[in-house]
């Protein structure tokens, strides 16, 4: 009942690991950026669907996939290659079919591992993502680390999505994350020049998920000094020292990284006055 949905570009180390996961599926689909390493072979070699498509921002790749690639079955579950599914969330997908019909999503709840294994179970941001879904009922929203929108009612799902965001080392993982603020910044001067306005009241009290996100993140985006603020609120609040020294190795990466959308914001700002 669940076809699988996998994005990837040069894959080749975390791919077979994933497709491994979810080699139960009947159904699963790649859909790939034009890879130039062994991604398209490993996959067809597990017998998954290879669809190529140039990547032009996160949200319009994942819309364009729920809406062009045809899918066997109604609940489709969506991954990245360095996610795996594990054995307990694989035994209640199976039963997915005895779900009232008014249900059209789920969350599940992701562990994200550090460098040497750890789970990062207080220093990882978030903990619950929409990944299993009825494709016609989502479409997904911001340029980078995209929101969620669902049509419809969401139940939350036992089991874990397992993340190994260090899978490919530091490099990979920095590199990565140089891009992604890029793409942060972009987002916050297009806010800002549309005036989108976001709710305290909604970041807090909300019972969507994916709108308390929404205005939680712009909220944070127009606090000062953010990356001292983040390193605060995870050692503090989310208690990362208790993930030992890796917890506290992480948030301070994650400082650095909201740094860096500090920095590139306020280039991309610098030049448009010039411009103007």
């Amino acid at each position: 009942m669940v076809s699988i949905l996998i994005l990837t570009k040069n894959e080749q180390q975390d791919l077979p690991g994933c497709l491994e996961s979810v080699k139960w599926s009947n159904d699963i689909h790649v859909l790939d950026s034009y890879s130039i390493d062994e991604t398209i072979d490993i996959a067809k070699a597990y017998g998954a669907s290879v669809t190529q498509r140039n990547f032009d921002d996160w949200s319009s790749h994942q819309n364009w996939a729920l809406q062009n690639i045809i899918f066997k079955n109604p609940w489709v579950f969506y991954l990245d290659a360095d996610e795996r599914i594990s054995d307990i969330l694989v035994q209640n997908l199976l039963r997915i079919p005895e779900v009232e019909d008014e249900v059209v999503a789920f969350e599940i709840q992701r562990r994200d591992f550090a460098w040497d294994g750890t789970w990062l179970k207080h220093s990882q941001i978030s903990s619950y993502y929409l990944r299993l879904f009825k494709p016609s009922k989502m479409r997904y929203d911001r340029i980078v680390n995209p929101v969620s929108i669902v049509d419809g009612k969401t139940r939350r799902i036992s089991g874990y999505l397992d993340h190994y965001p260090f899978s490919k080392g530091f490099k990979a993982w920095w590199t990565r994350h140089l891009s992604y603020a890029d793409l942060e910044a972009e987002m916050r001067i297009k806010d800002a020049k549309q005036g989108v306005r976001f709710s305290f009241k909604k970041a807090l009290f909300s019972k969507n998920l994916t709108e308390k996100r929404f205005h939680q993140k712009g909220l944070f985006y127009k606090l000062p000094a953010r990356p001292l603020i983040k390193w605060l609120y995870m050692i503090f609040f989310r208690f990362a020292f208790l993930d030992g020294r890796v917890g506290l190795q992480y948030a301070a990466l994650q400082s650095v990284y909201e740094y860096f959308i500090v920095l590139k914001t306020n280039e991309l700002t610098s030049v448009q006055k010039k411009t103007n």
